[in-house]
């Protein structure tokens, strides 16, 4: 990325886990999820470059810039996709988290990816086992 007199390239993974680390993700949640995650970050100006994740987490590899509050931009990813998540699949809520308004745990984990390349990334990524189509009927 470059702007006037800033040559930048920042990248950061992102790892959210599902509430009481659940195993909730099915792999049809988990291309939705990457949708979701990939459209509210073009909102914010950033790229998703690699996304993958198990039934209890997800992986997101983003470009970013400097000027995002991150902490923000989390919260932000998070609680779209689990509203979004929750309206599209209300059957969530009963079955894994007792009913109530719940998708992700309320932490998160971030990385700069220095020290490793960003191709080095996105196989780790890429590596993650995906979740089965039972997951949910689990």
């Amino acid at each position: 990325m470059c702007q006037v007199f800033i040559i930048m390239d920042l990248g950061l993974s992102i790892v959210f886990v599902v509430k009481y680390r659940r195993k909730a993700i099915s792999a049809e949640i988990l291309t939705r999820l990457k949708d979701i995650f990939a459209e509210n970050l073009l909102k914010w100006d950033c790229q998703l470059l690699e996304f993958n994740g198990e039934s209890d987490h997800v992986h997101l590899l983003i470009e970013y810039k400097p000027d995002k509050n991150l902490s923000v931009l989390s919260a932000n990813l998070k609680t779209v996709s689990s509203r979004l998540i929750r309206k599209e699949y209300p059957d969530l809520a009963k079955k894994y988290f007792y009913g109530k308004p719940h998708f992700w745990t309320g932490s998160y984990f971030v990385a700069t990816c220095g020290g490793v390349t960003v191709e080095q990334l996105k196989k780790y990524v890429e590596n993650q086992a995906t979740p089965s189509k039972e997951t949910l009927s689990r």
